[in-house]
């Protein structure tokens, strides 16, 4: 069987985000870097496989997806196993617990975490632009109160669906990774639940492998 397709640089927080899944479950797979300098990702070819020009694209014979969670959920359900189900659709309960932590880190950790990482990582490293405070503290503020339900939420299990690893908790890899490189890591040491959660996800030798190709610095 060929291994699938992922189009996008490892690099890439939602790249990541996929590549992660697919390591969590053992797949084959290929990663087809996309030169943004060179425009690649407004290609026709690669339009052709996602029509917003954006990363990543993700191809599996006949089937071609994008948008990053959906990519890493069709993984996980191609792959499931016993050993790995990390999207648990056999227990209507548990299941109902991923995607509900899922959608938290979509539309709360992420649109609070995203801005300081590009401010003090992504536009210093890539665009050469000092970060802006102002965006920084606004942010900070927001991801701090996140992390407030967060802490409640992980004083009461191990992790977010309940008490085993899931999708939801891998979804935070990419942008949590990337943020404890910038100078506002210690937040994290005011939330001993949340802190003891992501040393168990930065801990996974599926974790390790990938940002070992995820630079915190510019070349």
């Amino acid at each position: 069987m060929a291994p699938v397709k992922v189009f996008g640089p490892a690099r890439s927080t939602n790249v990541a985000r996929v590549l992660v899944c697919l390591e969590e479950v053992g797949a084959e797979y290929e990663v087809v870097n996309i030169d943004f300098q060179a425009k690649e990702h407004k290609s026709p070819e690669h339009l052709a496989r996602n029509p917003f020009g954006q990363i990543p694209a993700f191809q599996d014979g006949d089937v071609v997806l994008f948008e990053s969670r959906a990519i890493a959920k069709y993984v996980l359900r191609k792959y499931k196993s016993a050993d790995a189900d990390l999207l648990r659709e056999g227990n209507l309960k548990e299941a109902a617990m991923v995607d509900v932590w899922t959608e938290v880190e979509a539309h709360q950790y992420n649109p609070a975490i995203s801005p300081i990482v590009y401010e003090c990582l992504v536009n210093p490293a890539m665009r050469g632009i000092p970060p802006n405070q102002k965006v920084v503290d606004e942010a900070l503020e927001k991801l701090k109160k996140v992390l407030d339900v967060y802490e409640a939420r992980l004083s009461k299990t191990k992790f977010l669906a309940g008490d085993f690893l899931s999708f939801a908790d891998l979804n935070h890899f990419p942008y949590t990774y990337y943020f404890m490189a910038t100078p506002h890591a210690a937040v994290f040491d005011s939330y001993p639940h949340v802190k003891a959660w992501w040393e168990s996800i930065v801990s996974r030798p599926s974790v390790k492998k990938l940002s070992a190709n995820m630079p915190t610095k510019a070349p």
